[in-house]
């Protein structure tokens, strides 16, 4: 059947008319229905049609407006059904009218015109391309009235103008046949020249143009807050004050009539598209409330706003390694900081997200990390993976640990930590989503001394010499610290107050109860919040510098249209998983009407980047592995997920591969290529490949030996369940000696988590870097660890003081 739709097209990816007309003749006939239809495919066993499906697609009829059909079809279709089985089956089935509704339409529209906003005196161009058995006519209308020579594909309005704003809609008519386009909303920005002349292109990332602006106003005075980006599609938008984001806020233009103190706060707008998001600065808006003084009403005074702490910058550093070569796989850490990224962008973080790092790659990483710290920046780093912690100095393990492994192979918590410090920064925070077991094979103890300050907050996923877990699922779920972590994150509360709460929560889930504790120390004598404002105070050219090392690992490349000899046309397209996945989607914008195939995809990739050719151009986000991102990229593409970007050392380059076959050539398949060099996309730019320096992070931590030369006597083959073992106890740090230096280490957790002998169903593998003894068995460590500090003894009682501050926050 020559004239149906594209017969590799798989049924999942059929148009919503299309499966709806089908469905409705598929339900309304009985001889040749559905159930006939399912008898037909489960004969051939192709698709593994069962009773058990049929029986389920029958119980449809008992819903609100349910489709028998529709559920067959949606089987089908997660099986691998394509348009040309359906069809097959269906003349098989002898049903014309369903066959009726694969074969294309009369007239077709193949591109819609999209959304924009950009600015006055720039050219607005909208575009609307159908095909149909004969010639095709446009008309373009604004709203209702038609607008004027207008009956071209594109309407092209030069300059634009604030009059032309609003909503676009083209009519196509092929003979008797019209159909309409989407509706397209054009927003024309007011913006000074000087500020519009930066930007040419709607092409590729949203453009901020209009920054709202801080206010004081008196109780029942009208506020108002405006911002504006350009961009293509339109950009959304949603209005937040003091980190919460304001119901039913989301024009660019804020409107409070009659604002009330209540309404006085920092406010900003996150704007988003498709594929990226940004934020506007935020400011303040001051309500000045005036009250009488001893029933004078001359005597008046403005009621004083609480005193606010600010952070010069917010940076933040994630890293999830899963993909161990030489240690069992984790699934969790991939979820946990996409989700802790969106999370902590809404807060105003520069945040960097990484996945699966080698240990050269993490030292640099944390290196360009503390590039952004500077003073009174709030510094964040996020770690989830394997680790360990010994003599109260905790460990991450990077993917390309030998096994077993020591401390040399790993990155020391502690050592970061005092490198953040010497950048005087205003709040360091660590969230440490990994095991604490102890690591038998690492006798080492690494003698770091740290200032004291009064600005440090640890969070770590379970208790000291405990395992952290994540939940065992067929999909993909977040690890059982963010599961929690994620619910609060956002609350404008001091973050040990944040923190507190999640262990409460934690305490309350039953899979982990017993299991994994929520541990908080923190040495914060002030209540600084993750969502405290942002007031630079460096130079603004410092500040400036510091932005564009952040934006040099997050710039995407630009869209690109491809134009081939044949006459076809493609869109390139682009956008970021985390700092270091890119996925690239190929879309055919046009092809020859003579040409009956037509298909884009990439190939030629460098040998430096994890790309499998297996999962290379797939129809769906999810077979190509972007579970993640899949939502908000555009449907009927074909897909590609490049990871590992921080191991490219020269620009990429690829092929673009256009396949194609003509009527006229019968079989026969046409190919033609174009090179593409998209520079260094993201992290790439940074070089984490490259040797670690030798003022880095490594040097921090005095270890016995160096990774060139240590010996590999770290733990063995680790045990990994998906929990925490341990509990929430308080510590008594008054109880330590300047003599004898110890930090006491749950001597009840000797016993309980002495051995691992039961599993639980609902729990996968742990993150932890405990060992196995000869005999399999999970090793007990001590249940006092002792941590003597090797220093002189003004070193010792600085230490002391420093390790008294950090308190023990009990859940």
């Amino acid at each position: 059947m020559s004239d149906c739709l594209d017969r590799s097209t798989k049924i999942s990816l059929l148009k919503e008319p299309v499966v709806k007309k089908l469905c409705e003749e598929l339900d309304k006939s009985s001889s040749k229905g559905w159930r006939k239809l399912g008898e037909i495919v489960g004969g051939e066993r192709r698709f593994k049609v069962s009773s058990d499906d049929m029986e389920m697609c029958s119980l449809k009829v008992l819903e609100l407006e349910g489709s028998p059909s529709r559920m067959l079809l949606r089987l089908m279709g997660e099986r691998g059904c394509t348009t040309g089985h359906l069809v097959d089956y269906l003349q098989t089935l002898g049903n014309s009218e369903a066959l009726q509704c694969l074969k294309p339409p009369a007239l077709q529209i193949l591109i819609q015109p999209q959304s924009v906003a950009l600015i006055s005196g720039h050219n607005l161009r909208l575009s609307c391309h159908a095909v149909g058995k004969s010639p095709v006519q446009y008309q373009w209308f604004k709203t209702k009235e038609e607008v004027p020579n207008s009956s071209s594909p594109d309407l092209v309005i030069s300059p634009v103008h604030l009059k032309d704003a609003g909503f676009y809609i083209c009519r196509v008519n092929c003979g008797d046949t019209f159909e309409f386009s989407q509706w397209a909303q054009v927003d024309v920005l007011n913006v000074t020249s000087s500020c519009g002349q930066r930007y040419h292109s709607l092409e590729g990332r949203m453009k901020l143009v209009i920054q709202p602006q801080s206010h004081r106003l008196h109780v029942r005075e009208t506020l108002q807050l405006e911002c504006g980006a350009v961009g293509r599609p339109i950009p959304r938008y949603q209005w937040h004050r003091n980190g919460v984001p304001i119901p039913s806020a989301t024009k660019r233009k804020l409107t409070i009539p009659h604002a009330m103190q209540d309404h006085h706060g920092r406010y900003r707008c996150e704007i988003s598209s498709s594929s990226e998001r940004m934020w506007t600065n935020e400011v303040d808006v001051v309500i000045d409330d005036i009250y009488a003084i001893g029933g004078d009403s001359s005597d008046l005074f403005l009621k004083s706003i609480p005193e606010q702490l600010y952070a010069t910058d917010k940076v933040a550093l994630l890293i999830g390694n899963l993909s161990y070569k030489n240690h069992p796989q984790l699934k969790a850490p991939m979820v946990d900081v996409y989700d802790l990224t969106n999370l902590l962008r809404q807060l105003n973080f520069q945040v960097v997200s990484l996945l699966d790092l080698t240990e050269s790659e993490m030292r640099n990483a944390v290196d360009q990390f503390l590039l952004l710290l500077h003073k009174g920046v709030y510094g964040l780093l996020y770690y989830a993976g394997h680790g360990y912690e010994n003599y109260g100095n905790s460990f991450m393990v990077p993917v390309d640990a030998p096994n077993p492994y020591r401390s040399a192979n790993c990155l020391c918590v502690q050592s970061i930590l005092k490198l953040m410090q010497e950048k005087e920064t205003g709040l360091n925070v660590f969230l440490l989503d990994m095991c604490r077991k102890r690591n038998i094979h690492d006798d080492s103890a690494p003698n770091i001394v740290l200032r004291v300050t009064a600005n440090i907050v640890f969070g770590y996923a379970t208790c000291q010499d405990a395992e952290a877990f994540e939940l065992s699922s067929s999909g993909f779920t977040n690890g059982v610290f963010v599961k929690f972590l994620k619910k609060r994150l956002l609350d404008d509360e001091k973050i040990t107050v944040v923190l507190d709460r999640v262990a409460e929560d934690m305490g309350q889930f039953d899979a982990t109860k017993g299991k994994q504790a929520l541990e908080i120390r923190s040495s914060l004598s002030e209540r600084r919040a993750l969502t405290d404002p942002i007031l630079p105070g460096d130079s603004a050219d410092l500040a400036h510098a510091r932005s564009l090392q952040w934006a040099k690992a997050h710039e995407l490349p630009e869209s690109m249209c491809l134009n081939f000899d044949c006459g076809a046309q493609i869109k390139l397209g682009f956008a970021a998983e985390f700092s270091n996945v890119l996925v690239i989607y190929t879309h055919i914008v046009k092809k020859p009407e003579d040409m009956s195939f037509c298909q884009a995809h990439v190939t030629d990739f460098s040998q430096d980047l994890d790309v499998d050719p297996k999962e290379m151009n797939r129809e769906t986000p999810e077979e190509t592995g972007i579970y993640l991102l899949s939502s908000s990229l555009p449907q009927h593409c074909l897909y590609t997920r490049v990871s590992s970007l921080q191991k490219l050392r020269e620009e990429l380059v690829f092929t673009v591969c256009l396949q194609g076959r003509f009527t006229a050539m019968d079989d026969e398949s046409v190919h033609w290529t174009k090179s593409i060099n998209i520079g260094k996309p993201l992290i790439a730019r940074l070089d984490l490949h490259r040797a670690v320096r030798r003022n880095s992070c490594l040097q921090t931590c005095m270890m016995p030996h160096s990774p060139s030369h240590s010996p590999c006597h770290s733990p063995g083959p680790e045990h990994r369940l998906h929990l925490h073992h341990g509990s929430h106890q308080a510590q008594d740090y008054s109880r330590l000696s300047p003599q004898h230096l110890y930090l006491d280490a749950y001597e009840h957790l000797q016993g309980a988590v002495g051995g691992c002998d039961s599993y639980y169903d609902n729990l996968s593998q742990s993150r932890d870097g405990a060992a196995y003894d000869s005999a399999g068995g999970l090793s007990c460590s001590p249940g006092r660890h002792s941590i003597p500090i090797e220093a002189t003894d003004d070193i010792n009682e600085l230490q002391t003081v420093f390790i008294n501050s950090l308190q023990l926050q009990q859940q």
